[in-house]
């Protein structure tokens, strides 16, 4: 979690000291399913108007944990000769305990390469809010020997909310079978401190490839393999993904591999009318297997139908989960 506060205030119901923890950001297992989240540099990636939504309950089994919705908006815009963009997060720790929320405005624009290659930037701007609700936390010193948390704390609660200006910024090389990004989040490292201290949201780095390895037999024949990576790292947080997508008309599935810490299975539709359905669960294999009960995602977007660009605008081939 994310401030001086951060693990008591993500347990709600703990009696810790109060120690220095950096932060970390949210995360989700359908990447490509929240791709603005992922990598600024993926607004207008499927040309035509796109909406997404993603909905994540981590580790269920163990009271007060995180829930985070995302929802985004995107499509490409053919006067500024690039994909433009708008996404909402919103993360909740300790039953509420503890919330961030952050809004942005995308912009990447597209240079091609050729018919069959295109490399696009993104920049994201945005506005980023943690609070925390006070009257919800117990501390050490409430504890009664006898009877538990009866006594009053002579904790001192800080601000309420803390809001700050955040900047992103990414970059997307693509072609017909094989695609690869990099992206930055949190460049300012904006303080979030909630007691007027000095607490940093270290800066986020991301990098993602994968490639499409066709098993159809024409153009109207959509199956295929997609084998992917992902590295990402957040001050001393560092995580690598490996994962392979298997499409299969309208449906989808995934299986991933996030190291030393869990396995994530995939189910989703990619339906002809634009419309897409996935569901994964993290299977926890970290020494919180018995407790966690994992992690669910889904996942429900929506792609309109828009004019067909022409040969020079070519769209991005990564997988839609």
């Amino acid at each position: 979690m994310k401030n001086g506060y951060s693990l008591l205030l993500a347990a709600g119901l703990f009696c810790l000291p109060l120690i220095p923890l950096k932060a970390q950001d949210p995360e989700f297992s359908q990447f490509y399913a929240n791709s603005l989240y992922l990598n600024p540099a993926l607004a207008g990636s499927k040309i035509c108007p796109n909406i997404q939504t993603n909905y994540r309950q981590q580790w269920p089994g163990i009271a007060g944990t995180y829930s985070t919705f995302a929802a985004s908006y995107d499509q490409y815009a053919y006067k500024v000769k690039g994909g433009i963009g708008v996404t909402v997060v919103h993360d909740q720790a300790g039953q509420g305990t503890l919330n961030t929320t952050g809004v942005g405005v995308v912009y990447a624009p597209v240079i091609p390469l050729g018919r069959n290659a295109s490399i696009s930037v993104g920049f994201q701007a945005g506005w980023w809010q943690k609070a925390v609700n006070w009257s919800m936390l117990n501390f050490g010193d409430q504890i009664d020997p006898r009877n538990g948390f009866i006594l009053t704390t002579q904790e001192t609660p800080g601000q309420v909310r803390v809001n700050s200006f955040d900047l992103g910024a990414g970059a997307m090389f693509s072609s017909r079978t094989f695609y690869a990004g990099v992206a930055t989040h949190h460049i300012l490292e904006q303080n979030e401190s909630l007691l007027n201290g000095n607490s940093p949201l270290p800066r986020k780095y991301t990098v993602h490839a994968g490639g499409i390895i066709r098993i159809g037999n024409s153009k109207q024949d959509d199956r295929y393999i997609s084998p992917n990576i992902m590295y990402r790292q957040q001050q001393d947080f560092r995580r690598l993904d490996l994962g392979m997508y298997v499409k299969n008309n309208s449906l989808v599935g995934g299986l991933w591999y996030r190291g030393r810490d869990a396995f994530i299975m995939l189910i989703g539709l990619d339906l002809e009318n634009g419309m897409r359905v996935g569901y994964s669960y993290d299977v926890t294999v970290s020494r919180l297997t018995n407790a966690s009960a994992g992690a669910h995602e889904v996942s429900l977007g929506w792609m309109f139908k828009c004019k067909k660009p022409t040969r020079k605008y070519r769209l991005h081939v990564c997988p839609s989960f």
